[in-house]
């Protein structure tokens, strides 16, 4: 049995468009597969977000998309500029040794931009 390769999290909103605009060009993922009513953003060669399109869908609860990154001030700055509200500025966490921050997708899925202060990341 060979072992796993990749990581894909599928989120549902209701506007892909939006939830298309904010991964792709806010985010700057670059697109590793459109299949029309879902789209697949590359966040690292092995880690995915895919955004499809239900009329239906609700807020996930429970669920954190964290992107991880050395700077997280400089994305919060960033996407303020661009007009995109956060629920947390940045922050040190003294529990889990992180600097982080939160904020919304277009669907109302929870983001969190994050930098580990631990010794022992070793992504």
């Amino acid at each position: 049995m060979s072992g796993f390769v990749g990581q894909v999290t599928f989120v549902y909103t209701k506007d892909l468009e939006a939830s298309e605009r904010f991964y792709g060009q806010l985010l700057g993922l670059p697109m590793a597969l459109d299949q029309g009513t879902c789209k697949i953003f590359r966040v690292t060669p092995g880690a995915q977000i895919g955004v499809c399109l239900r009329p239906e869908a609700q807020a996930p609860e429970g669920v954190i998309l964290t992107l991880v990154t050395s700077d997280v001030d400089g994305w919060f700055e960033r996407l303020r500029a661009e007009g995109v509200e956060f629920e947390k500025a940045p922050a040190y966490n003294a529990q889990y040794q992180i600097y982080h921050c939160f904020l919304r997708d277009p669907a109302g899925a929870l983001v969190e931009i994050q930098r580990f202060e631990d010794p022992a990341w070793r992504p």
